[in-house]
């Protein structure tokens, strides 16, 4: 099961029956090695680029990369986060990792649930914002990131040709920065 997948969860492996004293022995052996809390891997697995966002999603199901870790995902810009960014619902407690940090980014469940895309990253199916999603939150968000990276992106991406006016505008709508969005959206297109 660790060849096939390369992060593997304790709750999977006591799913299909093998107890949790087996994972112990295991990484004493030095068959396994313990990743953080809750997950694991063979020892001498290649590591991706994305492996911590494969990680927070093991961890946090339900939340979805967003911002600069979208960002990066898609190859749009030039922000390198040293923490994963994740959009969870308004009501859902903040996520305690000890590692890979977290920038948690609260957002409702209308603007959570449209645009996510389902990357495959070690094995692990994560919940990304697509590029057009991930640009107008860069303005939605622009306070916290600032204007200079939703910018980057706007431009970055239209020059990448990974998104339209209509799919941009389509999601600025959603986030109410339709009006905050246009004239920059004009400029770059012009």
């Amino acid at each position: 099961m660790a060849s096939a997948q390369s992060l593997l969860r304790a709750r999977d492996l006591a799913g299909i029956g093998i107890p949790t004293v087996a994972l112990t022995r295991l990484v004493k052996s030095g068959k396994l090695e313990r990743v953080s809390r809750g997950v694991y891997s063979l020892p001498d697995n290649t590591i991706s680029e994305h492996r911590s966002l494969a990680e927070v999603a093991l961890r946090v199901p339900k939340g979805v990369v967003c911002l600069l870790s979208a960002l990066r995902v898609h190859a749009i810009g030039t922000q390198a986060p040293h923490e994963v960014w994740l959009a969870i619902e308004h009501q859902a407690p903040i996520p305690r990792l000890d590692r890979p940090a977290v920038h948690v980014v609260r957002m409702s469940a209308a603007a959570r649930s449209e645009g996510v895309e389902i990357h495959v990253i070690d094995g692990v199916k994560v919940p990304v914002f697509s590029v057009a999603k991930t640009v107008a939150d860069c303005f939605k968000y622009r306070n916290k990131i600032g204007l200079d990276v939703a910018l980057e992106a706007l431009r970055d991406a239209w020059v990448q040709r990974k998104i339209t006016v209509d799919s941009l505008m389509h999601f600025a709508t959603i986030n109410r920065v339709a009006n905050v969005i246009r004239p920059y959206v004009e400029s770059v297109v012009a």
